[in-house]
């Protein structure tokens, strides 16, 4: 089963961007549903956005539609999420997981991806 390993985080300002990037190890990504999650201490964990690796399609929770993209990175291997406009409703740890499903259409839920990152924090001041 693919491994997935997040970096990227950080802290910024209100406004601010940051590109978070998943690093896929010991299988491929290229047929594959791909998403990025967030969860916020004691709250739920929540999807951000997904990517079909095979056709480039793309989906986006409302909460960031027009702020964050999800797009493969330098190398076949890796996923990235470039959020910009940054507000402090961001702050979560921000969770790269995958599914082995070639079109993200029924992969929403946290409980449909196989693989999971262990995060990278995202932490976003007024």
């Amino acid at each position: 089963q693919v491994s997935l390993r997040e970096s990227g985080g950080g802290s910024v300002q209100a406004g601010g961007s940051l590109t978070l990037s998943c690093v896929a190890s010991g299988g491929s990504i290229s047929d594959a549903c791909v998403a990025w999650f967030r969860q916020a201490p004691g709250g739920e964990r929540e999807w951000v956005a997904r990517l079909q690796t095979a056709t480039g399609t793309t989906y986006y929770h409302a909460s960031v539609k027009g702020r964050f993209s999800i797009s493969r990175g330098s190398a076949k291997n890796i996923v990235d999420l470039q959020a910009n406009s940054l507000q402090p409703e961001d702050t979560a740890m921000y969770i790269c997981a995958a599914s082995r499903r070639i079109y993200c259409a029924g992969v929403r839920a946290a409980g449909d991806f196989d693989s999971w990152g262990q995060g990278t924090q995202v932490t976003v001041s007024s």
